[in-house]
């Protein structure tokens, strides 16, 4: 969660004004958190609610209400303020970039003794898309989103309260390997070309499908998590979901430095602070 909500953040003063570069400011006094982080914290709250499709669509029309200047969507927008509890066939990025709380509580314990892929969480990171976005890229997305998180999560450790858990996966190298090929298989996302294929020729696109697969390759090209935000802002785009959504699965394979999440922390206000409490609180009782 602390992933999306940095490369947000980051990607906020770039948005439209996009550096095809690495080298940059990463934090600017102009900066702030976006739709993406207001988004990320609602499916926070509907998970520790729950999980169900009421928790989801309560959750995002109260934060949305909360912050309704955090630049959403126009149909999204609508949506938020209306009456209306029925999802509208959205394939926009914005369920890919919220969906990373759900890649935290899928059941990498289960995984490691069976081998069987967790579909209790993969029905969750649909469901927690197509409360607005049930058209198949929309849903798609979200879902290919969580399980890199997920297979992070493998490589890492990050699946116990026990500390002598052993990884899963061995390497960065088979964590990115297994990432790539599961996406490809799974989703059918193109990940073959390279960021410097991608970037001279990739313009501002709000679908799934033209922003996940850039986004995966930003983290499976990345050294770790500040150059994944790197690789991610620099493709130019839709810089803030681009990076909300790198830096999300690289949360998960890599070490956040404390100075970075000091500085994005301050650009919180107190609910969504409150928020990220509560949900580390949420993930220790649940590895517990």
């Amino acid at each position: 969660m602390m992933g999306a909500i940095i490369g947000d953040i980051v990607g906020s003063v770039y948005e439209w004004h996009n550096i095809k570069k690495k080298r940059f400011s990463l934090f600017r006094k102009t900066c702030f958190f976006t739709d993406d982080t207001v988004m990320t914290a609602a499916v926070a709250e509907a998970l520790m609610n729950g999980g169900s499709e009421d928790d989801f669509i309560d959750a995002m029309k109260k934060y949305g209400k909360l912050y309704p200047d955090a630049g959403y969507g126009i149909r999204f927008d609508s949506w938020i303020h209306s009456d209306s509890r029925e999802p509208y066939q959205s394939y926009g990025n914005g369920s890919a970039m919220r969906v990373s709380p759900v890649g935290w509580i899928m059941d990498c314990d289960s995984f490691a003794k069976s081998r069987v892929w967790p579909t209790q969480g993969q029905d969750l990171a649909k469901r927690s898309a197509a409360v607005t976005h049930n058209h198949p890229e929309g849903i798609k997305g979200a879902m290919a989103v969580a399980d890199a998180i997920f297979i992070c999560r493998l490589y890492r450790g990050k699946y116990s309260a026990d500390s002598s858990s052993e990884p899963i996966l061995s390497t960065l190298e088979d964590c990115k390997r297994m990432v790539k090929e599961h996406t490809q298989q799974e989703y059918g996302y193109d990940l073959s070309r390279t960021l410097d294929q991608i970037r001279p020729s990739y313009r501002f696109n709000e679908s799934c499908q033209e922003t996940v697969p850039q986004a995966i390759t930003a983290f499976l090209e990345s050294t770790d998590f500040e150059d994944a935000i790197r690789n991610a802002i620099s493709l130019g785009g839709d810089s803030d979901t681009l990076a909300a959504i790198t830096g999300s699965i690289a949360e998960a394979a890599y070490d956040i430095p404390q100075w970075i999440k000091e500085r994005a922390w301050k650009y919180l206000d107190k609910p969504l602070q409150d928020v990220y409490k509560r949900w580390e609180i949420f993930l220790k009782e649940g590895f517990s």
